[in-house]
Order: structure tokens, then sequence, then C-alpha cells
């Protein structure tokens, strides 16, 4: 089983960027996702969450109206677009998958928010 983030870069305040989440050897819509992000020297955070059954969305008020997350059944992902970033967004950003018996973590990938 792995989970990949990708799409992370450098973007200027005010900039958008699509993060996805990937997974091989498992079905991602079967999972609750959650996207967080930690920053140096911070504790990781959640930015957002989307439930495996029904599809409900959570987001924390510093990200809420900014960052969207949705799933691709057709290709086993789950995208956090993001957009009016800014710096205080630079952070690693990372996705889990998990189900009642199992989570998984995958790689991050970094989102650099400057001029």
């Amino acid at each position: 089983v792995q989970l990949q983030a990708s799409g992370g870069g450098l973007v200027q305040p005010g900039g958008s960027l699509r993060l996805s989440c990937a997974a091989s050897g498992l079905t991602l819509d079967y999972y609750a996702i959650g996207w967080f992000r930690q920053a140096p020297g911070r504790e990781r955070e959640g930015v957002s969450c989307i439930s495996s059954i029904g599809g409900r969305t959570h987001y924390p008020d510093s990200v809420k109206g900014r960052f969207t997350i949705s799933r691709d059944n057709a290709k086993n992902t789950v995208n956090l677009q993001m957009n009016s970033l800014n710096p205080e967004d630079t952070a690693v950003y990372f996705c889990n998958a998990r189900s009642f018996v199992a989570v998984y973590w995958g790689q991050g990938t970094l989102v650099t928010v400057s001029s």
C-alpha cells in the first residue's frame, strides 16, 4: 500500500495550487481521507478531510473558503484545491487514508508561498 501526495511547489501570495493524493494497493473511496500540513517548528495540523460515506467535508477556520477537497474515484485520487494562498500556508502537505482498522500515511509534498 502506498499513498503519495504531489502537486506542491513555489507559488506567489494570492496564487493557487492543486495537490493530489494518489494510492496504489487500496481504493480511496473506501477510506476517509485527510490532508495535513507541517511547517518548520510547528505541529502537524489538519487542513481538510472528506468522509468515506456521504462525502462530508471539514475544514478548519484557517483554510475555510480557500481550500476544497474532492474525490476523483476514476483516478483513485483525492485532490486539494488551494486558493488565495498566503505565506502562512507554507508547509509540507501530507495525506492519509483512514478506515476502522487501518491508517495509511503518504509522503509529503512541499508548498512554498513566497514572493
